[in-house]
C-alpha cells in the first residue's frame, strides 16, 4: 500500500519500520518540526524524522495541517492509507478523508479507556492491571474512532512508564501490520461506557505529596520514570526518586522515619531505593545518604 506515516516520538518508530519491512511503500513521513534540545539548545529532529532520513524517506514537518496548501500537498500523494502514531498535530477533516482507506491510529490504550495524550502514564497512576494497543479508524473526535484491532498486556508491580512504553511500541508495530494485512473484521464502534481521558503530563504533577497514600506515590514513581521524574525536596534541593517501595511504617506525613530514608505518608510509608540529585548520576539511596545527611525526624514539606 502507498502509505504516509505520521508520528513524532520514539513510540512511533517501531511502527514506521515495521510497515516498511512488511513491504509497504512509505511515500512520505510527517513529523513535528525539529525542537531545541540539549545544553546548546540546537534544533534536533524528532526520532521519527531521524529514522526516516536515515533510510532516505521524504520527510515533511509542517507546523499545522490546516492550510489549503498543506492539504493539497497531502492529497497529491495519492495515498491508500495514512498511519498515525503519537503525531501530536490535529488532523483536519480534509486530511482524514484524503487517503483511499482513511487514517489509522496506533493508540497506546484499550479504548475507550484513556483517550488523549498520556495513556501510558495515566494507566499506571490509576493502578490499572492491564494496558494495550488499539488500532483505530480515525474520525474528527479525540480518539473516538471505530476500533479495528485491540490487544492487551499486563501492568505489573514492576511496570514503569519506560517499560510499558517500550512494550506497547513493539505491540503497536505488530498490530498495525496485521491491520493492513486484513487481519481484522469490520471496525467496531467504541463502547459508550468506560470512557476516560489521559490528560497531558505536567511537570508539577511529579512532586510527591506525603498527604497521599504511599501506594499511590509508588505508582507515581513508576509512572513518571524516566520523565518527568517523581521528586521531593530536602534542604532546598530537589531529589528525584527513580524507584521506591511501600512499607507498613507510619508517622506524621512527610517525616523521615529511619536511616534508610523511609518517609511517612497519609497511609503507609515510601522508601526510595534509587535516587538522583540535580546534575548527578542515579545512585542507590544508601550512597546518597553517605554524603547527604537526611536524619530520622527530618520533616519534608
Amino acid at each position: 500500500m502507498r502509505i504516509a506515516f505520521m508520528g513524532t516520538p520514539d513510540f512511533a518508530v517501531p511502527s514506521l519500520l515495521a510497515l516498511a519491512e512488511a513491504g509497504h511503500e512509505i511515500v512520505a513521513v510527517y513529523s513535528q518540526p525539529p525542537r531545541p534540545a540539549g545544553r546548546g539548545h540546537k534544533e534536533r529532529p524528532s526520532p521519527v524524522q531521524a529514522a526516516a532520513e536515515q533510510r532516505g524517506w521524504p520527510v515533511r514537518t509542517p507546523r499545522t495541517l490546516k492550510s489549503e496548501e498543506e492539504q493539497a500537498a497531502f492529497r497529491a500523494l495519492g495515498l491508500d492509507v495514512a498511519v498515525v502514531a503519537a503525531y501530536g498535530l490535529i488532523l483536519p477533516k480534509a486530511i482524514l478523508e484524503a487517503p483511499l482507506c482513511g487514517c489509522l491510529n496506533v493508540h497506546a490504550s484499550l479504548l475507550p479507556r484513556w483517550r488523549g495524550a498520556a495513556p501510558i502514564q495515566r494507566a499506571i497512576l490509576a493502578g490499572d492491571t492491564t494496558s494495550g494497543i488499539t488500532i483505530m479508524l480515525m474520525d474528527e473526535g479525540l480518539d473516538t474512532g471505530a476500533m479495528m484491532l485491540q490487544e492487551s498486556l499486563p501492568i505489573t508491580a514492576e511496570t514503569t512508564g519506560e517499560s510499558l512504553h517500550d512494550e506497547l511500541a513493539a505491540l503497536g508495530a505488530q498490530l498495525i501490520v496485521k491491520a493492513l494485512q486484513g487481519g481484522h473484521g469490520t471496525a467496531q464502534p467504541q463502547p459508550e461506557e468506560g470512557v476516560t481521558y489521559a490528560d497531558k503530563l505536567r511537570r508539577e504533577e511529579a512532586r510527591l505529596d506525603w498527604q497521599r497514600d504511599a501506594r499511590a506515590l509508588e505508582r507515581q514513581v513508576r509512572a513518571f520514570f524516566p520523565w518527568p521524574g517523581a521528586y521531593f525536596e530536602v534542604n532546598g534541593e530537589r531529589i528525584k526518586v527513580l524507584a521506591a517501595e511501600v512499607t507498613e511504617d507510619s508517622g506524621p506525613p512527610g517525616q523521615v522515619l529511619d536511616d534508610s530514608l523511609t518517609i511517612a505518608c497519609a497511609e503507609g510509608a515510601l522508601r526510595p531505593l534509587r535516587v538522583q540529585r540535580a546534575g548527578k548520576a542515579p545512585m542507590e539511596t544508601a550512597a546518597l545518604l553517605r554524603g547527604f545527611a537526611v536524619p530520622p525526624g527530618t520533616q519534608l514539606s
